[in-house]
C-alpha cells in the first residue's frame, strides 16, 4: 500500500501513471494525479510523484526526496511572503530538516 496523503491509500501494483500538478492547480493538498487500475478518474494526491515512487520502491526516486522537500519549502516561503505572513522561525526549522537529510553520517571510529 502506498500513502497518497490526506487518508488516501492505493495498492502499489495497481498504480499505472503519475502526473505532477503544476501551475495554479497545484497547492492546497494537490501535488500529483494518480491513475489507478479500476478507478475511472485520477486521484488527487497530497504527495509528490517522486515521494510516491520512492514509497513504491523506485530507487531512482530515493535521491530526489530531499529535492521535493526543498521545493516544498520554497513554495511555502513564496506563499508566505505573498500573504505577508512570513515566519522566520518556521522557515529555519524546515530548512534545518532539509539540511539534516543531506548530512553524511559520521564515520565509525576505527579500532585497528
Amino acid at each position: 500500500m502506498v500513502f497518497l496523503g490526506f487518508g488516501k491509500w492505493a495498492r502499489a501494483d495497481r498504480i499505472y501513471a503519475l502526473e505532477p500538478i503544476t501551475g495554479d492547480e497545484r497547492g492546497g493538498g494537490r501535488r500529483t494525479r494518480v491513475w489507478i487500475d479500476g478507478v475511472a478518474e485520477p486521484i488527487l494526491a497530497g504527495r509528490t510523484e517522486r515521494t510516491i515512487l520512492h514509497d513504491m520502491g523506485q530507487d531512482s526516486a530515493a535521491a530526489s526526496v530531499v529535492l521535493d522537500d526543498a521545493l516544498d519549502l520554497a513554495e511555502r516561503v513564496t506563499k508566505a511572503v505573498d500573504e505577508g505572513s512570513f515566519d522566520v522561525r518556521d522557515l529555519g526549522r524546515r530548512a534545518r530538516r532539509v539540511l539534516e537529510k543531506t548530512a553524511k553520517p559520521s564515520e565509525p571510529e576505527q579500532l585497528f
